[in-house]
């Protein structure tokens, strides 16, 4: 038997029941489209990831303190003087914790972030009006604040921020500044939520404690290895342990956040599997039930000389359509759904893998083989004899 007359044999027995076989598709309409949109939401995330490590250049580093206490306190001044190095640009300490933020009637949380007027410069982010934190601001501890734009746009909606007065934890702060949209920084709660004062208002106005982050912007991207060293140093000198604190450069930052979107997809997807695998026993199920009601008509087919394999074939065949037409209708609704998803998340991009995409289509049709191939050789070894007698 010809693979033509296979093929119409089995779409002319789908069409039949059509009802009953989209249900059939079902499982494997729902796994082959979830992988797909899955897969380019994660790949969208890595995407974007990485773009923000590139806006910001090549030459970032960033300590983290780890421990508390005293003996791991750093100093403001303590890490400015390191400014005087030639392989090193500019550092940008930080504090920040969330904290109440009241405009008029409107009262949200929102983190607040403390820093000094270096910090735009390294993270490469501008402003959409006014002026960011500056020197003197720092030497008077001065109450001004820069809004993120989420931030902005919730407190204060269509009416401009700027010289608007904003309550944070009981204290007045100016608004002077907007930052322009910026998204997540290095994995840490976006600047578009974020409202930044100065450091030194930070730690003694609103008690945010001692410095636990600090970005460094070496000279150049060949220096980045010698600012590290240096401050190694310093450091070890004066935590008396090399284990209080901890580097790291942009191509980890970069690994470790591409790592983690990939492992989360990863999970994702071994999940929207599993829907491929219920769809395939939905398949064999519906193969079994359709083995029993044609019978009569295997017994005939046989009778009148059809062999054992033309009959497997022919059960086979249906059973992969079945699957293949679910994959084919996944596929096209996982593309649609994965370009829709920015409409609906303008924050998140997406990126189809045309690779994925076929990988999961033949998935798809494995299933249909892995699991109509029982119904199918059940069907080829009903005896003709038997098979005539059922009603």
């Amino acid at each position: 038997m010809r693979m033509t007359e296979l093929l119409q044999m089995a779409l002319k027995t789908v069409g039949a029941n059509w009802m009953r076989t989209l249900l059939t598709m079902l499982g494997v309409i729902i796994g082959v489209s979830s992988v797909v949109t899955l897969v380019a939401i994660g790949k969208g995330t890595s995407a974007q990831i990485a773009q923000q490590y590139e806006n910001m250049g090549t030459n970032l580093l960033v300590i983290n303190v780890l421990n508390q206490g005293r003996a791991t306190q750093l100093e403001y001044n303590d890490i400015k003087m390191f400014e005087q190095f030639p392989e090193i640009a500019a550092i940008a300490p930080t504090v920040s914790s969330s904290l109440n933020i009241k405009y008029d009637t409107t009262q949200e949380s929102y983190n607040v972030l403390g820093s000094d007027n270096r910090y735009m410069t390294i993270l490469k982010a501008s402003l959409s009006e006014g002026r960011f934190i500056t020197e003197a601001d720092l030497d008077l501890r001065t109450n001004v604040a820069v809004l993120g734009t989420t931030v902005a746009q919730e407190l204060f909606g269509r009416t401009d921020p700027l010289n608007k007065q904003i309550n944070i934890n009981g204290f007045q702060f100016t608004v002077v500044g907007l930052m322009k949209p910026k998204g997540s920084t290095l994995g840490s709660v976006s600047a578009d939520d974020s409202v930044i004062v100065p450091l030194t208002t930070a730690q003694r106005q609103l008690s945010l404690g001692t410095i636990r982050t600090t970005y460094i912007e070496a000279t150049t991207k060949d220096d980045i290895t010698t600012a590290q060293n240096t401050l190694t140093s310093f450091l070890t000198y004066k935590f008396k342990s090399s284990n209080g604190f901890r580097f790291m450069n942009q191509d980890q930052l970069l690994s470790a956040s591409t790592e983690a979107s990939n492992t989360l997809t990863s999970q994702l997807v071994s999940v929207a599997c599993i829907s491929l695998l219920v769809g395939g026993i939905g398949i064999m199920n519906i193969m079994l039930v359709t083995v029993s009601e044609r019978t009569r008509e295997i017994g005939i087919r046989k009778s009148i000389g059809a062999k054992r394999r033309n009959i497997l074939l022919q059960f086979l065949f249906e059973a992969v359509v079945i699957s293949g037409l679910g994959g084919l209708i996944g596929l096209v609704l996982g593309i649609g759904l994965a370009k829709a998803w920015p409409y609906f998340n303008p924050k998140q991009m997406t990126v189809i893998s045309f690779d994925i995409s076929m990988y999961a289509f033949l998935f798809s049709v494995l299933v249909g083989v892995v699991f109509g191939l029982y119904p199918a050789n059940k069907a080829s070894k009903l005896r003709p004899i038997d098979a005539l007698r059922t009603d």
